[in-house]
């Protein structure tokens, strides 16, 4: 028996604040990468969890060129990848011709965490966790007789059942869980817990590889004794694509420090937030 899903609640990955991690019955993990946004092949050594922050994945496209990276894996018949940079939306794409596929994406930045059932390259069903009374996808009351039988929910699917649980952290903890072990028991879907805690698994890069500038970094790197880029990855950490940039071009101080003119307005960055649009979609 695996160890479900139940357990995702309140867990983050390396970064700290975000787990976000596609499932997909019907396809193996390198189609999955490929789904994704890998390159056929370009596959790195296996890594663990605390191993990608060595990679200096930039999550932050608005600051940079922008990168992301997959952790895959296989249990209970689901291939699944764990991502690591910006919030990227591709469940479409996972889930086309025939395939299922679930979505579980967590921000602490950003509440709910959403899950999302899809299949044939549509949502079928969601829900954001706590917030059940409201379901995306086009058939929104697909699991509405498993969140009742769950005692979440009642029959009327917009009124939330009294469960005794109070309004502690612990116990909001618990109300998730609740809602998690209906994506659980309902597909079977299940993650190893080894996979964040020390499981070294195989790597690929989604976004941002090939770097169009891979070799001359990694030349100048090698050159100055910098730690060398993955070249299976071909990913430019956003750290040392700075000291190249910073040591190579001698506008770079003032390029950073001026002013910016014309009335431009910086705006936050926001790597989550769910918005629903007219079908019952979701976009972010």
């Amino acid at each position: 028996m695996g160890d479900g899903i139940q357990w995702l609640v309140g867990a983050t990955s390396s970064s700290g604040w975000m787990l976000d991690v596609y499932f997909a019955r019907g396809i193996g993990v390198e189609e999955l990468a490929l789904r994704l946004g890998a390159s056929l092949g370009a596959r790195a050594e296996p890594m663990t969890d605390a191993e990608i922050t060595d990679l200096d994945i930039d999550a932050y496209p608005d600051r940079g060129p922008g990168s992301a990276v997959i952790r895959v894996g296989e249990d209970a018949g689901w291939a699944f990848a764990i991502t690591y940079g910006p919030y990227l939306d591709r469940l479409a794409e996972v889930s086309r011709d025939g395939v299922e596929a679930v979505h579980y994406h967590y921000n602490s930045e950003h509440p709910p965490t959403i899950v999302l059932y899809a299949r044939d390259g549509r949502t079928v069903c969601g829900f954001g966790l706590c917030e059940e009374g409201n379901r995306y996808g086009h058939d929104p009351g697909l699991l509405l007789p498993d969140l009742v039988a769950a005692g979440i929910l009642h029959p009327d699917g917009e009124t939330y059942r009294a469960t005794g649980i109070g309004i502690g952290i612990d116990d909001y903890y618990a109300r998730k869980r609740l809602g998690l072990a209906v994506f659980e028991d309902r597909f079977g879907l299940s993650l190893p817990r080894s996979a964040l805690a020390e499981d070294p698994l195989p790597v690929y890069a989604i976004m941002g590889s090939p770097a169009p500038d891979f070799e001359e970094i990694s030349a100048w790197a090698a050159a100055n004794g910098k730690p060398l880029p993955d070249p299976h990855l071909r990913l430019i950490p956003a750290g040392l694509r700075k000291e190249y940039e910073r040591a190579t071009d001698p506008q770079w101080w003032e390029r950073r420090t001026r002013p910016l003119t014309g009335g431009v307005a910086l705006g936050g960055l926001h790597t989550s937030g769910v918005l629903k649009n007219l079908e019952g979609e979701t976009e972010r």
